[in-house]
């Protein structure tokens, strides 16, 4: 019976979203993931367009920022946890975000959703390959008083979860996650370093913290000292739930942790929704684009060695046009920009249109059709193929984009990322 209803949900917000947006929002390769075996068949495997995919590039320096680690919450709510709204049909949007999320990523409820999330995730990666993955870690949403706010929150995912998830496989890095407003956030975010931690991840609409806000200051200071940087969204948040601070989203927020040193990466470069002009709290003027916020804030000189940009979720069909085709232009740009996947939601079908992409000319058709059956197969894989074959008026994302590894890196490394 869920699976009806999931399917027949699933079905007409699709079709309202083509009769919206036309033909580029109709499944026209599908609308579920069919969860094929990771191994491509040969005729895809020996292709040009899968085995060129890595010439010019270092296997061991594709280090995926963006990587989320979740599940279903059945091994231990302490360690993964998912509000019960997902699985209530009172709550439409997110009992259908749920069914997506784990079919794109290839849950087998009855075989444990944790632990076959890990199993799915594991195969899309050849350990002797050298490419890593980065999984975040994802904190509750918290009140101005630091208090823990489930109710507000989509999922949790613990930083001593994700700290041994990752230690168990020699491919597998982690990403913490700590609130600032917490009463232990300085100490939770020391043993995270201590621990390995290569980053913090922050999703400021979701978690209800907020970018500007003094409470930050000696976060920022003791991300400053420990030389970590910042992953944290920017721009309309849709994934995840929260407190309804979508201008918690605005990159012009971030002015305060740069002006203390902060390294800050803003995922999927802010390319959805508007901004409150200024970036300052109450400020009610409105219009200008996130996206070219963040363009704006990259050209600043003072910004050149502590902000970036990550890919991540910039070729999805509701992003793809200005943010793919202003981003592929930039050349002097992309030595600050880094690949992330956002898996698992590479793996809904739906979110990416390569008609769109080919209607645009930043696909060729033939392109489009090998892409298209990798992603069936290996969401991860796909994220990479389609990222390396775009191209709009002859510009290409360079080598650097994708090798990412040196950027979260010690600091002796820091600087060494060249085309």
């Amino acid at each position: 019976m869920r699976r009806r209803l999931f399917l027949g949900a699933a079905a007409l917000s699709f079709a309202a979203g083509a009769a919206w947006w036309g033909r580029d929002w109709l499944p026209l390769r599908g609308l579920i993931n069919p969860c094929l075996a990771p191994a491509l068949p040969d005729r895809l495997a020996e292709h040009p367009v899968v085995r060129d995919v890595l010439a010019g590039l270092d296997p061991a320096k594709l280090w995926d920022c963006h990587v989320h680690l979740v599940g279903t919450g059945d091994s231990d709510p302490a360690k993964v946890w998912v509000n019960p709204a997902l699985d209530s049909i009172w709550h439409p949007s997110q009992f259908l975000q749920k069914r997506l999320y784990t079919n794109a990523a290839c849950v087998d409820d009855a075989g444990g959703g944790d632990a076959s999330f890990l199993a799915r995730l594991a195969s899309l990666i050849d350990p002797h390959s050298g490419m890593r993955l980065m999984l975040l870690a994802f904190d509750y949403n918290h009140d101005v008083d630091g208090r823990r706010r489930p109710e507000l929150s989509t999922f949790f995912v613990a930083n001593e979860y994700a700290q041994s998830v990752a230690a168990a496989r020699s491919n597998w890095e982690w990403i913490c996650s700590v609130h600032p407003y917490r009463e232990d956030a300085l100490e939770a975010l020391e043993w995270a370093a201590a621990h390995g931690a290569r980053a913090v991840k922050w999703l400021p609409p979701a978690m209800g913290m907020d970018p500007a806000s003094a409470r930050c200051d000696r976060f920022y200071q003791t991300l400053q000292r420990l030389d970590l940087p910042l992953l944290t969204h920017g721009g309309h948040e849709l994934a995840a739930e929260g407190g309804g601070h979508q201008d918690y989203g605005d990159p012009l927020r971030l002015r305060r942790p740069l002006e203390q040193g902060v390294r800050v990466i803003v995922a999927h470069c802010a390319s959805l929704g508007e901004t409150t002009k200024g970036g300052e709290s109450g400020n009610p003027s409105r219009g200008l684009r996130n996206f070219q916020a963040f363009l704006g804030m990259m050209r600043e000189p003072a910004h050149e060695k502590l902000l970036f940009g990550d890919l991540s979720a910039v070729t999805q069909i509701n992003r793809a046009p200005e943010a793919l085709q202003t981003l592929l232009l930039a050349e002097d740009l992309h030595h600050r920009l880094l690949n992330g996947s956002d898996y698992p939601l590479t793996g809904i079908l739906p979110l990416f249109s390569l008609h769109q992409l080919e209607r645009l000319g930043l696909l060729d058709a033939q392109t489009a059709d090998v892409v298209a059956e990798i992603q069936k197969h290996n969401p991860l894989l796909f994220d990479l193929v389609l990222k390396r074959n775009l191209v709009w008026n002859g510009h290409r994302f360079p080598r650097q984009v994708f090798e990412t590894a040196d950027f979260f890196l010690p600091k002796a490394h820091h600087g060494q990322r060249h085309p």
